[in-house]
């Protein structure tokens, strides 16, 4: 994958993750609270945040931004994983301490438009946990459609768990 740009949003820099923000990112993928809905349960140590950053920050099939607020300390990423030619599926986290200030929807708002303008796509879906109230909101203020249910979709943390796809097309996308 080609050198991700920075993003720049009115509250927020978005730059390329690199591995080294496992450490910042720690406080986020640490958290059970965090946690709850993401296909792995919470990170024990740094070193596997570390890891886990460097896997998202190495590229193909993953587009990774961190979330900060001005270059430096990433506070979470939002993400673009290449489904196929021209589809994506985004995905973000935040730490907790800076929820509620529609970060989320803000970075993902800047990452969809870089996506469709200068990546190619034509699709970009979500695949949220049912119980996930926050990240449906975040996606639907997106203009994300509901396509469908994926009944036990995955084997997580908390046990099998159904996926909701909400999907965007280019057409529908509105800055």
């Amino acid at each position: 994958m080609a050198s991700l740009p920075a993003l720049a949003t009115d509250r927020l820099t978005l730059r390329p993750l690199a591995g080294e923000d496992g450490a910042a990112l720690h406080a986020a993928f640490s958290d059970p609270g965090v946690m709850k809905y993401w296909s792995g349960g919470p990170h024990e140590t740094v070193e596997q945040t570390l890891a886990y950053a460097a896997e998202n920050a190495a590229g193909e099939p993953y587009a990774t931004w961190a979330i900060t607020e001005d270059g430096g300390e990433a506070l979470g990423w939002v993400t673009l994983g290449r489904a196929r030619q021209g589809v994506a599926e985004i995905g973000f986290i935040l730490r907790r301490d800076r929820w509620g200030r529609g970060y989320a929807g803000e970075a993902a708002q800047a990452v969809l438009a870089h996506g469709f303008a200068e990546m190619g796509l034509h699709r970009v879906f979500a695949d949220i946990d049912p119980d996930n109230a926050a990240s449906i909101g975040v996606v639907v203020r997106l203009g994300f459609r509901l396509e469908g249910r994926l009944r036990q979709a995955w084997k997580t943390h908390i046990g099998l768990r159904d996926s909701l796809i909400y999907g965007l097309l280019k057409d529908e996308y509105r800055t």
